[in-house]
């Protein structure tokens, strides 16, 4: 019986040590000094106290979570309509922005303001929440001064509290699975949609309203494609996003811990997904002013490496990288002499 205890407590310490560490990814050892192991956790928005900060973050986490329902575009003020969707932010960054590698938004506000390679400047955490407004929400940037910029920002720096400036927290991103040595395929992906997804997201990708589409209530299920999804310049529209999003957490409930589908399911899912229609963002061959920072899976040009959109948009990747990163050193002997 004692043996037995021993055993279970040590198991205990030793799944507590492991998310310590970021599990999965390393583990440390309880020789370590309690000060040693710097347990950060997302700060708890309901012990604001109920003063102007606290009103503005959780006004912030409102934004995130029913964008729709305050700068969508059916609000009764057409002056906020600043969404061209009915889609919430939280639809991608999920749990309002809590959840490990659903794109959370813990730990960001320190990292701006930083280089974008798509603008080619400097930007501000307002200009990547803007990014988003016009990419993923299809609308109209905000004005930096507007009620609502300043709740969501005041939202993403209380999700950051306790946050070291350089600091990497586990579970940003996506995650990152294997890639494919092969193209993506959408043929495959969507055999795997119906199977999976179709149930919740409808056989053409239309998601569930909450209510009729007269009004503001959003999506209870949100759109894949069509007129009311992210446009072609958002990020979900590139294959490597989609992909791994979709495996870490889809079907709906689904974590990093426990992926019900497989890589490969992910990857040609995702591939049918992004195959779809939806609205054109202009200006697009504006985006990336040095091409040879564009990412491998961005489905629109111009590419200086000399692949097809087609590849660029489904895989494999290896051989783009490989001749990016010849490119690179070649235009670096270049500069050098």
């Amino acid at each position: 019986m004692w043996t037995a205890s021993v055993s279970l407590r040590a198991a205990i310490g030793l799944v507590a040590v492991a998310w310590v560490a970021g599990w999965p990814g390393g583990l440390s050892f309880a020789q370590e000094t309690p000060s040693a192991q710097q347990i950060w956790t997302v700060p708890e928005i309901g012990a604001l106290p109920n003063n102007a900060n606290g009103r503005l973050v959780r006004r912030g986490r409102d934004l995130i979570t029913a964008t729709y329902a305050y700068i969508g575009p059916e609000v009764a003020d057409r002056a906020k309509r600043f969404a061209g969707n009915n889609l919430a932010c939280g639809n991608c960054h999920l749990q309002a922005g809590t959840k490990k590698f659903g794109i959370p938004l813990f730990g960001l506000f320190g990292e701006f303001p930083r280089y974008s390679a798509r603008s080619g400047a400097q930007m501000t955490i307002e200009d990547r929440l803007n990014s988003c407004m016009t990419r993923s929400m299809n609308g109209r940037a905000l004005p930096v001064g507007a009620p609502e910029m300043q709740a969501m920002v005041a939202y993403i720096k209380f999700l950051s509290t306790g946050v070291a400036p350089g600091q990497l927290l586990p579970g940003m991103g996506t995650g990152k699975m294997p890639e494919l040595d092969c193209p993506a395929d959408p043929v495959r992906g969507e055999r795997g949609y119906a199977n999976a997804c179709l149930t919740c997201h409808g056989p053409n990708g239309a998601g569930i309203r909450r209510s009729l589409p007269t009004t503001d209530l959003g999506y209870m299920v949100p759109p894949l494609w069509g007129s009311d999804s992210f446009n072609d310049g958002a990020g979900m529209a590139r294959l490597i996003a989609a992909a791994n999003f979709i495996h870490f957490n889809m079907p709906h409930g689904v974590d990093y811990l426990n992926p019900q589908l497989s890589p490969e399911q992910a990857w040609d899912i995702a591939a049918y997904v992004i195959s779809q229609p939806r609205p054109h963002k202009a200006g697009l061959d504006k985006d990336f002013p040095d091409p040879l920072e564009k990412p491998v899976d961005t489905p629109y040009g111009p590419y200086a490496d000399g692949f097809s959109e087609q590849q660029h948009k489904y895989g494999p990747f290896a051989p783009i990288r490989a001749a990016i990163a010849k490119l690179k050193a070649e235009q670096k002997g270049t500069s050098a002499r």
